[in-house]
């Protein structure tokens, strides 16, 4: 091979080149493989990588491309998650369409993402903000909708003024919108819910059987959903007609409850307050709470606050009139937004009525404890104990009571029994242009008509005046102006768009056939590749992303659409990319353009520090140091090839039987390790970062081999060969372009992602052992078997940590260790 200086840009975008020639990354339907279905989370297109991506992509193509040499039929897709605010919004400010900005954005990031050499199949590439993509997503709301799982109903919710939009909550960050930062108000709107609480049993059950899915993710998944067990109470107002329903866990506190706290948003909130001296008061404080951000109001350590309604109502068990206050700490997201407090025996409950100066009463006692005087307390007795002053069910155990007050509590028609969830239905009214339109039509006549099937897709016209204030839809006459389905009266068309994270619920099922316009995916197709054998993102998308997926796949399912339950096999969540000791930020001023390193390094330099750097799952601490020493230990594979390449000229890779003669017989034992550990690491752990390192130190050894060294021309050459053949294929999927360089450079024909993964031969991983006698003082103690080529500091750890000796050591350290090599070891004490 001629010398050559290694030249990054020249050869990578040589070899992008022709594979982009070869369709290398197309894949097809092949029964005859096993497939693999390989995907990471598709991005935004927000017109630039950062190193985020490029870690994220760089180890799905490294997972990608190890499955196709093995055998496997991969398919890994690329597509964009394109729909949402933030295209919008720039198209406010800056007069450019939110499609030409969002299509401009998708270029520049195709050619960055071909630029680092990612084996996607662009056959297959989506783009969610495209009516051949949308309209398909109309129709199954449509279907929906028929099935009663998409319905529509007024709620209270998170309006932004600044963004004119209705926000999750968890868009809500301290009371203001994740994005413009600016103060959210709640509203009453009518809007538009996916029944997700029908599955939610479903949904936690399956948690328990997801092996493939990191512990972290489904214990976030299962508190989300969060199944509680327990009974519905009726308290009957004092007084007055009506009732407060609530549900509790601890039906065995119920006699130690003595008042009632409510969410401010609460309908009786407001009402039991009316007509009383303490109504401005009690709305005051109400739209005070109300803006406050809820997930703090719910923490701990938060101040709890309340106002007297002037109203009262009463247990059901003891008959005890009971204040109703608004408290700040209850919210309506969990339970009935009604709480019977119960101050001896919930904390939160506890720090109110010492702020307030409410009934303490102590009804369950703990085990061998005869007293626990109220007034002695310092917290409240959360646990489980024997019940006292609670009437015929004292002396009970806690379990046992509970069953038996629920019991007494429905023959009186007071309550029952109840499984309850924290998860609530899925708000996907979303008040903004940039996002698919909801298929409805509202008839005065009529009232809500689904849009005709044969109608769809229900396509955003561009002529729209992004200044306007509120959803651009809205105020374009011609898009609301629409005619009824059933009688064909003049009627108008909802102008609320999708959830951006109903687009991201099923774009893994179209990549299976993304050109197919018969339907939301081709039955066969689908039935070939899914479920998604690997799936990789962040985890900050544990909750909402992943879960609605989950969702939206059974609701498939039972359509008779989808076969599978769970869309996803297995999880893998990557960390992120840390720099001064923080997440990369333009806030921060800490980000790495990749364009800069492609340019200054090359996309293999940049993909193998991303992936040796850190383990996948782990946070990645940059550093220009580890960047410049993946380079150089790519300038070293070449400068080796530089030096040996033309020797090597037209010899076969060794095989047979065992070398026999050192350095060579060491080096091929070297290159088999290196096979079984590479394989192992990426195949069965995705410890890619390990099995970098494994390549490296093969490496080490072929620079160890000296021109010299060749004795026995031929066999000592084959060796030589294999081990650097070796190299390169394990190589590959971690830096493509200079791999398939110097392997066409040997004169192979194939690209390295055409040819098969090797395998490890088990002789070969037998080494060779000698016993060594271990001394104490000079006297025979024990005996090790080591490798022949055992380093002396190993041999040495090993003598020591041996149990034998470790009694004659006592515990104190040696004054000195002599080792004679493949002789003995003698420890002086």
């Amino acid at each position: 091979m001629a010398s050559r200086k290694y030249n990054p840009d020249e050869i990578e975008k040589k070899w992008q080149g022709l594979w982009a020639e070869r369709n290398l990354f197309r894949v097809l339907e092949d029964p005859d493989k096993p497939k693999y279905y390989l995907m990471e989370m598709f991005p935004y297109p927000s017109g630039n990588l950062h190193m985020g991506h490029v870690r994220n992509y760089s180890i799905g193509d490294v997972l990608a491309r190890f499955r196709r040499m093995s055998g496997w039929n991969v398919l890994h897709p690329m597509g964009w998650d394109a729909f949402g605010m933030p295209a919008e919004n720039a198209a406010i400010e800056s007069g450019v369409h939110p499609a030409i900005h969002t299509e401009n954005n998708v270029q520049k990031m195709i050619r960055q993402l071909k630029r680092m050499g990612f084996s996607y199949d662009w056959d297959r590439e989506i783009n969610t903000s495209t009516p051949e993509y949308y309209r398909w997503e109309q129709w199954l709301f449509i279907q929906m909708f028929k099935k009663g799982l998409a319905y529509r109903k007024s709620s209270e919710v998170n309006w932004c003024d600044q963004c004119q939009t209705v926000l999750a909550n968890e868009q809500v960050e301290a009371g203001k919108c994740w994005r413009c930062e600016q103060e959210v108000d709640p509203r009453e709107l009518e809007q538009w819910f996916f029944r997700i609480t029908e599955y939610a049993e479903e949904l936690l059950d399956e948690c328990s059987r997801m092996d493939g899915w990191p512990e972290r993710v489904l214990t976030m998944q299962q508190n989300w959903i969060g199944r509680s067990e327990g009974g519905t109470i009726h308290f009957p107002l004092w007084e007055r007609e009506g009732s407060i329903e609530v549900f509790t866990t601890r039906q065995d506190t119920l006699f130690g409850a003595t008042f009632m706290s409510l969410a401010p948003e609460h309908p009786l909130a407001t009402e039991l307050a009316m007509g009383t001296n303490r109504e401005a008061e009690v709305r005051a404080f109400i739209e005070k709470t109300r803006r406050q951000d809820k997930r703090s109001r719910t923490s701990a350590d938060y101040e709890k606050e309340g106002i007297f309604t002037g109203s009262y109502c009463r247990n059901p068990v003891n008959g005890e009139r009971m204040p109703i206050f608004v408290a700040n700490f209850v919210v309506m997201e969990y339970g009935t937004g009604a709480v019977m407090a119960v101050p001896a025996h919930d904390q939160r409950d506890f720090e109110f009525a010492k702020r307030y100066d409410l009934p303490i009463w102590v009804v369950v006692l703990p085990e061998g404890v005869d007293d626990l005087p109220a007034e002695s307390m310092e917290e409240a007795f959360e646990e489980d104990g024997v019940l006292t002053r609670s009437g015929r069910f004292s002396g009970l155990e806690s379990a046992e009571a509970r069953k038996q007050i629920t019991e007494s509590l429905e023959e009186k028609g007071l309550g029952k029994g109840t499984v309850q969830y924290r998860l609530r239905d899925w708000c996907i009214s979303r008040q903004r242009y940039w996002g698919a339109p909801i298929p409805v039509i509202y008839c005065d006549a009529c009232g809500i008509q689904p849009v005709r099937e044969e109608d769809l897709p229900v396509a955003l016209p561009m002529d729209v005046d992004f200044q306007t204030r509120g959803s651009p839809l809205a105020a374009h006459p011609e898009f609301v102006k629409a005619t009824c389905p059933n009688c064909n009266a003049e009627a108008r068309r909802e102008t609320d768009t999708m959830d951006t994270f109903v687009e991201s619920s099923w774009y893994f099922d179209r990549y299976t056939s993304p050109h197919y316009d018969k339907g939301m995916f081709d039955p066969e197709k689908i039935d070939y590749w899914m479920p998604v054998d690997l799936y990789i993102g962040g985890i900050e998308h544990a909750v909402l992303h992943l879960l609605y997926s989950r969702f939206y796949t059974r609701v498939l399912r039972d359509m008779g659409m989808i076969k599978v339950s769970e869309p996803f096999d297995n999880l893998l969540t990557q960390g992120m990319v840390i720099k001064d000791g923080a997440k990369m930020s333009k806030s921060k001023g800490n980000v790495v353009d990749p364009d800069a390193m492609i340019q200054r390094y090359g996309a293999d330099t940049t993909r193998l520090f991303s992936l040796f750097a850190a383990p996948p799952e782990k946070d990645l601490d940059w550093s220009e140091q580890g960047v410049e020493g993946a380079f150089r230990f790519l300038q070293r594979v070449w400068r080796w090839l530089e030096e040996w390449g033309d020797e090597l000229a037209g010899v076969y890779p060794h095989e047979g039987r065992l070398p026999s003669r050192e350095p060579f017989a060491g080096l091929y034992r070297k290159a088999h390790e290196t096979i079984y550990r590479v394989t192992r690491d990426i195949g069965e752990r995705m410890h890619l970062n390990t099995a970098v390192a494994a390549i490296m130190e093969l490496v080490n050894d072929l620079y160890r081999i000296e021109p010299a060294h060749v004795q026995e021309e031929a066999a000592d050459k084959a060796v030589l060969r294999f081990a650097i053949e070796t190299t390169l294929i394990l190589l590959s999927p971690f830096a493509p372009h200079i791999t398939d360089e110097l392997w066409a450079g040997m004169g192979n024909e194939k690209p390295l992602l055409e040819m098969p993964w090797p395998s490890h031969r088990e002789d070969a991983l037998q080494k060779e052992e000698v016993t060594l006698v271990v001394q104490v003082n000079g006297k025979v103690r024990s005996k090790l078997q080591v490798p022949k080529d055992a380093a002396q500091g190993e041999i040495e750890k090993q003598a020591l940590a041996d149990e034998k000796i470790q009694r004659f050591l006592a515990g104190s350290s040696p004054k000195k260790v002599i080792h004679v090599p493949g002789r003995l070891v003698n420890i002086v004490v």
